[in-house]
């Protein structure tokens, strides 16, 4: 018989415990989880300023008209908008106010678009005036927050 004890006989074994492994799956699921959302919450924000920068280029061309025509364009667009419109698209409506647009004045308005409506409930639809008053319609305590 063999006189050796009954702890040399086994080597330690070198590798992860099947506890050690669910630990740090558990670990990298509750990470995962935290960055996702955080991620979703940071497309939404720069969604949100591509249609606060479009409604900005769509008034600069307002005034660019009134400029020269001392009155303001009563169909709103100019060729140029186009370009932002489609960037915007999938996510914002870009658009006059009905209503809004007079040889003095206008308000336009950006009115979220599918996912983005669903999860923007902070700022909603994004409007801007001839004044550069900047205005939303979410839970946000003030227009800055959404600006």
């Amino acid at each position: 018989m063999n006189n050796m004890p009954m702890a040399r006989k086994f080597r330690a074994e070198a590798g992860f415990t099947l506890l050690e492994l669910m630990i740090v799956v558990a670990v990298v699921a509750i990470l995962s989880t935290i960055a996702y959302g955080s991620y979703q919450d940071q497309i939404v924000k720069s969604r949100r300023a591509a249609g606060a920068s479009c409604l900005q280029e769509r008034a600069q061309f307002m005034e660019r008209y009134y400029t020269t025509h001392l009155t303001y364009n009563k169909t709103g667009s100019a060729p140029a908008i186009a370009q932002c419109d489609n960037e915007v698209s999938p996510h914002y409506q870009v658009s006059l106010v009905a209503g809004s647009l007079n040889a003095k004045a206008f308000t336009l308005q950006a009115v979220p678009q599918g996912a983005q409506s669903t999860r923007d409930t902070l700022c909603g639809t994004l409007t801007l005036n001839q004044q550069g008053v900047r205005g939303e319609s979410g839970t946000a305590t003030s227009a800055d927050q959404c600006w």
